[in-house]
């Protein structure tokens, strides 16, 4: 998913940008957008034809994206309005991790679904 893979490098840097309290705020709001959109638009393979093993590990993917976008949508405004910000930093570093290890699935996912329509390893 190389939309999410983007926005998750420009959450990365933007936490780890310099903290000028407004700016910064914005920039990271800005980019948690970006992973929103990035996330609303992911989707798994939609040929179910010869990947009916995946469809567990893609209803998993799917559950865990819908929970992604639930806490991004909670942080974003959080972020925006709490008067610390360093109580929020901590949980939106949490979310970045949680959102690589979703993109890691999800890049298992497609190469486990490409091996088997290549025919694997025998």
């Amino acid at each position: 998913m190389p939309g999410l893979e983007h926005a998750l490098v420009g959450l990365r840097l933007a936490l780890d940008s310099p903290r000028r309290q407004r700016t910064w705020r914005a920039l990271v709001r800005q980019r948690m957008q970006a992973v929103h959109t990035a996330l609303e638009r992911d989707s798994p393979r939609e040929d179910g034809e010869n990947t009916a093993w995946l469809a567990g590990r893609e209803s998993v993917l799917e559950r865990d994206r819908a929970q992604l976008v639930a806490r991004v949508a909670v942080l974003g405004p959080l972020l925006t309005h709490a008067a610390d910000v360093e109580t929020v930093v901590p949980d939106v570093r949490r979310l970045l991790v949680d959102l690589e290890h979703h993109r890691q699935r999800l890049d298992d996912l497609v190469y486990d679904s490409v091996s088997l329509e290549l025919g694997g390893s025998d």
